[in-house]
């Protein structure tokens, strides 16, 4: 295990000091393995582009769907200890991986164990970070809870959502988060309220190196009639105005002086491509794949807009997606 015990801690996105050997990365499956029940899975080399909306990506060195809190507490301690990378992958929007894919451990919350929603009453859905933020909206409507309809339109997990404080349609989650439950590189959970937790716009900087395990939603009584006419308004109202393609979401956070769509619209980058990599006609905050992009195409285009801004408006334009990974 030597090879592995080697390797620098770095954040999310960074290469580490040394690269892995292939050794190494058949030590971490088997370690991984040796860690966790026969309920969870762990997988070596899992491509990533048919796990991320964007379509792109290299593969990860080793790949977990925990079956269990337990088993992803001891993966991520034992990580933690051997100073080996590792991430949490939601359903894969509003990321985009590097062509060399993702060194050390991915885990995916994939198992059933965390996609449970739970009606507590009051108006409290409990949700299981691996739940799809359609089916929370969707369980929200069942039990006549409302403003939790702006999730239905946003491709991705609780777990997710709450690292980026997604948002969509005039609401964040963090709105109506009552509390929730995180695991942290120790491998111990911790549960905390809203108000104890510092977030902002499009990010929650405690979930950097933690992992949300549930969360517990709050929305307000209404009758499920209304529910499903505002999410079928939402919903036609976000394919009217966002592109069917395979994209990562919004690219870019929104400047304070304009939107970044409209900022991409005014520079006449709308349509503009490097490889397969295309901005969309529909939206000029979404980038995205012909089929046959590579991520480096979505780097080089994501930089050809930025020194635009900077260079002909005067604006610093930051990601929002993520970007992880490292080069082939």
């Amino acid at each position: 295990m030597n090879a592995m015990t080697r390797i620098e801690m770095t954040p999310v996105g960074t290469q580490p000091v040394q690269s892995y050997t292939r050794e190494a990365r058949s030590d971490l499956v088997r370690a991984i393995a040796g860690l966790v029940g026969a309920g969870s899975r762990v997988e070596a080399d899992v491509p990533l582009s048919s796990r991320t909306t964007l379509r792109v990506g290299g593969p990860a060195d080793c790949f977990l769907t925990p079956e269990s809190e337990e088993d992803l507490s001891r993966a991520v301690a034992w990580c933690d200890h051997h100073r080996i990378p590792w991430m949490v992958l939601g359903r894969g929007s509003n990321l985009l991986v590097r062509d060399g894919g993702i060194e050390g451990l991915v885990i995916h919350l994939n198992h059933p164990f965390f996609h449970r929603i739970e009606n507590l009453g009051d108006n409290r859905l409990l949700c299981g970070a691996g739940s799809r933020l359609r089916q929370v909206a969707n369980a929200a409507r069942d039990h006549s809870i409302g403003g939790l309809e702006f999730l239905e339109g946003i491709p991705g997990s609780v777990g997710g959502a709450l690292r980026m404080n997604a948002g969509a349609m005039g609401g964040e989650i963090f709105d109506f988060l009552n509390s929730f439950r995180f695991l942290d590189s120790d491998g111990t959970i911790h549960e905390l309220d809203r108000d104890q937790v510092d977030y902002h716009y499009r990010s929650c900087p405690m979930l950097v190196g933690h992992v949300a395990l549930s969360a517990v939603l709050t929305g307000t009584p209404s009758d499920s009639d209304s529910i499903r006419r505002r999410m079928k308004q939402s919903n036609e109202k976000r394919w009217s105005s966002q592109p069917a393609a395979p994209s990562a979401g919004c690219t870019f956070k929104n400047p304070a002086r304009i939107p970044a769509g409209k900022l991409i619209e005014e520079l006449g980058l709308k349509g503009a491509s490097i490889g397969g990599a295309r901005v969309s006609e529909v939206h000029g905050n979404f980038m995205v794949n012909d089929g046959t992009a590579r991520a480096a195409d979505f780097l080089q285009l994501i930089h050809l807009i930025q020194e635009s801004a900077r260079t002909r408006a005067g604006i610093e334009l930051h990601t929002e997606v993520q970007i992880v990974g490292v080069e082939p």
